[in-house]
């Protein structure tokens, strides 16, 4: 682990008192600051914690918030709600695929752009909805997929 890693982890040990019932809140402070959870990390905080690494990778696969897998500078979210779809989420996912070349679950590969889905994002009425970075754009559509990706991509006022 290098000494910028472990001094982050350090101070997040620090901010909730080396305290292991603090798991979920120390893993969420770690994803924070690195977009997903480095198994470097996961070690050290086993070791400190003393709680087995198998314990934490539990935790850390059980919930859907954290991944083991390093995600882009930017998470993109599309609901597939019923009533996304309905109103044409399939399209709207299929253009930022193509217009990014990754597929769900893929980061682009300057790691600019992550692009997931979920279930429903319970915002129905302005569906279908795509969070950036947590950030909401209802009413998507093809034709409105370029112009989002590109306040982005150019780290405008968006982010």
């Amino acid at each position: 682990m290098n000494a910028e890693m472990f001094s982050y982890v350090d101070s997040v040990l620090d901010k909730w008192k080396n305290n292991g019932s603090s798991l979920i809140s120390i893993l969420l402070d770690v994803q924070s600051k690195y977009n997903y959870l480095p198994k470097e990390a996961l070690t050290e905080l086993s070791e400190r914690l003393h709680i087995p690494l198998i314990d934490i990778y539990s935790v850390a696969t059980f919930y859907k918030s954290f991944t083991l897998k390093p995600r882009g500078k930017h998470l993109i979210t599309v609901c597939q709600g019923t009533a996304c779809h309905v109103r044409g989420t399939p399209d709207v996912l299929n253009e930022i695929g193509k217009q990014l070349n990754i597929k769900v679950g893929e980061t682009t590969t300057d790691n600019n752009f992550t692009l997931e889905t979920v279930r429903c994002l319970g915002t129905c009425a302005i569906g279908p909805v795509v969070t950036i970075n947590g950030k909401y754009y209802g009413q998507m559509n093809t034709k409105k997929v370029h112009s989002l990706l590109e306040k982005y991509e150019n780290n405008s006022r968006a982010r």
